[in-house]
């Protein structure tokens, strides 16, 4: 199978090594992002991409994108092949070592498994499980085809794990979870590491969980999205429109004191707006702040503004078409910017706030944007316990309490 590109005969390891040099480039734009293993870049050189998603041309198949291959009545995807930087940044996370058992919960198309199979070895194994027996059957087919039979696919909620194939040393998400099933802590390793794209206050981090005994510490996080998790206790966040017109709408956890009704109108009411002195470049991220904030603000939550919004004048989004936003009663602030000098690629970030107390919250996210500024590329220690466990590992400012779990955030 070919493609053609400028033309010219483009084969499949062509474009995979293409694929890679992508991945590394996109990785060197952005401050404070590590470089990835050669190890887990040299076994994404080698296993054959477009065989797991056989409906995608070549091009699609090793392009920077994600290939759905299933949706539901609605349009929403429900499963598909993520990112190939995606792909590449959870599994150097995971830091997979030869002959490490290793735990898959969503089978998507079987490329993610194949990859694991590659980097534990003969000597190692790889359960994959996912809910959907079309998903597990397609993955099943394209595994066998690609010459990994000895992955094993079990058609189960993801949340149960895979206990018969139990203790693992490494379990891999690769579907957005709002809340950590117990049986993963039981059946990982104590050591084991756990790389899980968890969704909190509107936002999901890949978070590279080391498991200590009674809690889950963070190594590393990086900013991700995933298909959410279905199943019981997945359904931790709420949205809501915040305009007459239904053209912004906010999102938040269940576990939050806020009550979209009780700000009415908000966007429409008198603004105050807040300026940090603080500047950003076109290529410097801005998720670092929005992720400060869940450690700091207990209101934090997710603003997405369509473009009739911003048009309206609603909405200045600064990470367009989703920003971060801090609720407090019947008062609302979000992140915005401004250019620093016509002419200059510079930004001073700062926040916009409406109601009564709007002005004190646009205040409070300019100090969270000081106090992220110096160090733009720290990253938080991040710590889970079970729900109800007693706050003894961190000193964090936030306590984000889940059914199954406690989280702590701390910088």
């Amino acid at each position: 199978m070919t493609v053609m590109t400028n033309d010219q005969t483009r084969s499949p390891e062509e474009l995979r090594a293409e694929m890679v040099d992508r991945i590394v480039s996109n990785r060197q734009m952005i401050a404070g992002l590590d470089q990835l293993s050669a190890r887990v870049l040299d076994i994404m050189r080698s296993v054959p991409r477009h065989l797991f998603v056989p409906d995608a041309d070549l091009a699609q198949a090793y392009a920077e994108e994600a290939v759905i291959t299933k949706r539901a009545a609605d349009g929403a995807a429900l499963s598909c092949a993520s990112m190939p930087g995606v792909v590449a940044m959870m599994l150097d996370q995971l830091n997979v070592q030869p002959g490490d058992h290793i735990l898959e919960i969503g089978a998507g198309t079987g490329y993610n498994a194949a990859l694991l199979a590659e980097l534990t070895g003969p000597t190692g194994s790889v359960t994959t499980v996912d809910i959907d027996p079309e998903v597990t059957a397609h993955a099943r087919q394209a595994l066998d085809a690609a010459g990994y039979e000895r992955v094993q696919i079990v058609t189960s909620d993801g949340q149960l794990g895979a206990p018969e194939h139990a203790p693992y040393q490494r379990l891999i998400v690769t579907v957005g979870p709002w809340d950590l099933p117990p049986a993963w802590w039981q059946q990982l390793t104590p050591g084991g590491r756990m790389v899980v794209p968890l969704r909190w206050r509107g936002q999901a981090r890949a978070v590279a969980f080391i498991h200590h005994e009674d809690r889950l510490e963070s190594a590393t996080e990086e900013l991700c999205g995933f298909v959410p998790m279905l199943g019981d206790g997945q359904d931790g966040e709420r949205s809501s429109t915040i305009d007459p017109g239904g053209m912004v709408t906010m999102t938040w956890d269940i576990d939050q004191d806020i009550d979209p009704v009780a700000l009415g109108d908000i966007l429409n009411q008198p603004q105050h707006t807040a300026w940090s002195g603080e500047s950003v470049g076109p290529m410097e991220s801005l998720d670092g702040i929005w992720l400060r904030l869940t450690a700091t603000e207990p209101g934090t939550c997710r603003l997405v503004a369509d473009q009739a919004a911003v048009d309206a004048g609603l909405a200045d989004p600064v990470m367009p078409p989703r920003y971060p936003a801090v609720v407090e009663g019947t008062s609302l602030a979000h992140l915005t910017l401004r250019r620093v000098a016509e002419g200059e690629r510079r930004w001073e970030l700062g926040a916009i706030g409406h109601g009564p107390r709007g002005a004190e919250l646009a205040t409070r996210i300019c100090e969270q944007i000081r106090a992220w500024s110096p160090e733009r590329t720290l990253h938080p220690v991040i710590v889970a316990t079970p729900a109800g466990a007693p706050v003894q590992h961190i000193d964090g400012k936030i306590v984000i309490d889940k059914p199954q779990n406690r989280l702590m955030i701390k910088f």
